[in-house]
């Protein structure tokens, strides 16, 4: 069974801290992965206004998010402008992509990307993917492979503004296959890779769901013959859950599993239907998600 190993890089502190132990931990398992990067300024503490939503809070609550992510998380671009990530920290970045891993595109600024996509018309998508994708590019020296919506926060006009990129795939919903996108009865050609299984912050304190079976659970839902991709955060699993996360590759490799990037699955792909993207809702996670249609 192979796994498809996503991981997303969302934040300065991901990028410095997370990345690089993440980087280490692959190499000593011989196993690579697909990075999606997150590039300019860091405004994540700009989520902190959503703590007077309900189900916000709560998440922040049950997760122990100061914990999980930092203090420093909470700060970033709250007084002033975040630091840019790309330009700070760009030699991380293509040290991934030199260490053999796929490098995509994630966000140019993964917090307004969450906040403001509802009202963001084509021309907002396209600068903001502009930004993003062209700094990206400078710092690998390349095309970046792929891309992967923040948040999983995708609709059908992303999706056209994508197509105007020379992306191999993407990753910008949760499913069960790989399939074409299909907009307004046009089958797109790029390849969308979904997310299969839960993330870290979507279980743990639900269901009797805990660190000490964390990942006992997520193997318990992996399915033979299909589709299986699993999405872990740099600043989650590369850092306040990097022994869990460590421990799980063992598990993998100890069943016989393989972690691969996702380009891996997609070279293996023989037959590729359309579906359309669609609005849903995800357990223990707030707000929408780009969803494959069933």
């Amino acid at each position: 069974m192979k796994i498809g190993l996503r991981i997303d890089v969302d934040t300065f502190r991901g990028t410095r801290y997370g990345v690089p132990n993440l980087c280490k931990l692959l190499a000593d398992h011989a196993v690579r992965a697909t990075f999606f990067f997150s590039v300019g300024p860091d405004n994540m503490g700009r989520h902190l206004w959503r703590l007077v939503r309900p189900a916000f809070l709560r998440k922040m609550l049950r997760t122990r998010a100061s914990r999980l992510y930092g203090w420093d998380i909470f700060l970033r671009g709250v007084f002033w402008p975040g630091p840019v990530i790309g330009e700070k920290l760009g030699h991380i970045i293509r040290a991934t992509a030199d260490k053999g891993h796929e490098v995509g595109f994630h966000a140019w600024d993964h917090h307004a990307w969450q906040a403001h996509l509802d009202g963001m018309d084509a021309t907002a998508v396209t600068h903001s993917f502009r930004q993003g994708v062209d700094l990206l590019t400078r710092i690998l020296g390349r095309f970046p492979i792929a891309s992967a919506a923040p948040a999983w926060k995708c609709n059908d006009r992303v999706l056209l503004v994508k197509n105007k990129f020379a992306f191999a795939y993407n990753s910008d919903c949760r499913g069960r296959s790989i399939f074409l996108p299909l907009v307004d009865g046009q089958i797109l050609p790029q390849p969308q890779i979904p997310v299969t299984l839960p993330t870290y912050d979507e279980v743990i304190g639900r269901s009797r769901v805990a660190a000490g079976n964390y990942n006992a659970y997520i193997l318990s839902l992996l399915r033979p013959g299909d589709l299986n991709v699993l999405t872990i955060h740099a600043e989650v699993e590369g850092m306040a859950c990097f022994t869990i996360f460590s421990r799980f590759i063992e598990m993998v490799k100890s069943k016989g599993f393989f972690l691969v990037p996702l380009g891996g699955l997609l070279d293996e792909c023989r037959q590729i239907a359309p579906a359309a993207v669609v609005a849903g809702e995800i357990p223990g996670r707030e707000g929408w998600v780009a969803c494959q249609a069933f």
